[in-house]
């Protein structure tokens, strides 16, 4: 049972009470914005709420069970709030969204009646909508491992072990020229070979997507420079002379995990175990028929 302040329980039982709504966005960046419904500024949680360029949210249904309630947010596109730059950029993807009850006229009587993720955010005529999903979402999240031949961990943590800040694993890059949305030109990765960086992480250090890390996908060597290729569109938003930090990638695979990284001790897939293709295949010149384990 939610427990409410005694204060604030008194105003509500009142016939008149000065309640507003108050919104505090938490990005995964760390930034913190806060938002409200009421005509001044609020403090809520030590988090500036502004009255301008802020939220409206609609009415949440709860439902029984473990279906997933879902609102949304109604919000101003502003530079000095949200800007839309920040939304096409990923900035706001699964931030996390405060939703309180205040009196404004004693805004220490305040109650926080839930906690939602921003899922789908769609923008239309200057103004965004983002749909709020409450906790239950995490329910549709695959748990547990699989028995697979692939490692399930991530390069570099807690489960890998490999350390990422070893300058053999890491390498500084300026863009020196954008090839199309998926692929730009970089320098200062001459000193590593080619598709070191290969399902690696690129974090950019400045320009117009600084702070966010992208996946990289392929990084191949020309006489220009390394064309690295990535998961997600960057060439729109990169310029000339931005800089990344390159992080060494893994495709999962046994072999490469102690060939690159001096890891196999650490290896979280299951190699030694066929696939249930193996027992389809015909046998083949070379196979290891002598029952030795099968190391892919």
């Amino acid at each position: 049972m939610r427990a409410i302040d005694p204060d604030l329980a008194a105003h509500l039982a009142q016939s008149e009470t000065t309640l507003a709504k108050c919104w505090r966005v938490i990005r995964g960046d760390g930034v913190v914005l806060g938002f409200t419904d009421h005509d001044r500024g609020l403090v809520v949680e030590g988090t500036a709420c502004s009255p301008m360029h802020g939220l409206d949210g609609s009415e949440m249904p709860a439902r029984l069970g473990a279906q997933v309630d879902t609102g949304e947010v109604l919000g101003v596109l502003d530079s000095a709030a949200i800007a839309e730059d920040d939304i096409l950029l990923g900035r706001y993807d699964g931030a996390k969204v405060e939703s309180w009850v205040v009196n404004w006229s004693a805004p220490e009587q305040r109650l926080l009646l839930r906690v939602d993720t921003i899922g789908e955010i769609v923008r239309e005529d200057g103004v965004f909508r983002a749909e709020l999903r409450s906790p239950q979402q995490g329910l549709n999240l695959t748990r547990g491992r699989i028995y697979q031949a692939l490692c399930d961990a991530v390069v570099g943590d807690g489960r890998c072990g490999v350390d990422l800040e070893n300058p053999a694993f890491r390498g500084s890059a300026t863009v020196v020229r954008v090839d199309d949305p998926f692929r730009i030109v970089v320098s200062g990765l001459e000193g590593f070979a080619e598709g070191w960086f290969g399902f690696g992480m690129g974090r950019w250090d400045d320009g117009r997507r600084v702070g966010l890390a992208d996946a990289v996908l392929t990084q191949q060597k020309t006489p220009e420079g390394d064309v690295l290729g990535f998961a997600a569109k960057v060439g729109e938003w990169v310029a000339v002379g931005d800089r990344l930090t390159l992080t060494a990638g893994c495709d999962r695979r046994f072999a490469t995990c102690g060939s690159k990284f001096a890891n196999s001790a650490n290896f979280r897939g299951f190699p030694h175990i066929p696939g249930n293709d193996y027992v389809l295949r015909h046998p083949r010149a070379g196979d290891a028929l002598d029952g030795r384990a099968v190391v892919r």
